[in-house]
């Protein structure tokens, strides 16, 4: 139905459980559809989450999640390879205590591969995997400040 899941929305979100408990601590949603579907965009919606599967890396205070991208597979048969396409390609940090937004940085394509995070010299960088089957593959290294 024009790129729209027919079940209610969130589309996709991160819960986070306390695995003493199996408490709910908190749910957001992830990514937002809304900001990228023209049929929803002209809704004036938000918080949509989007599904996709996103990749995780926790640090001590945040939870960086890589989005990727949809896919298609247009004509042939199960052997054709998918096309991914690029769709809202982000890389989105959230504290890991509320999961509130606390920043975003543009990816040039979508990730494909959990985030990592290395520190050099004093300095922490987090590199993660873009690319798709049809996409170039590059790793992009960004440095905290």
């Amino acid at each position: 139905m024009q790129g729209v899941p027919l079940w209610k929305p969130p589309y996709g979100r991160i819960t986070a459980i306390d695995l003493n408990t199996g408490d709910h601590r908190w749910m957001t949603p992830a990514g937002d559809l809304a900001q990228s579907n023209p049929v929803l965009e002209q809704l004036g919606l938000h918080s949509l989450g989007r599904p996709a599967r996103g990749h995780l890396l926790l640090t001590k205070t945040l939870l960086i999640v890589g989005q990727e991208g949809g896919t298609h597979r247009e004509g042939g048969g199960p052997e054709k390879v998918p096309d991914f396409e690029i769709s809202d390609p982000k890389l989105c940090a959230y504290d890991k205590a509320t999961g509130k937004l606390v920043g975003e940085v543009a990816l040039p394509r979508n990730a494909t591969g959990a985030p990592m995070t290395y520190i050099l010299n004093g300095k922490q960088f987090i590199v993660v995997a873009t690319g798709g089957s049809n996409l170039p593959a590059e790793l992009i290294a960004m440095c905290l400040p």
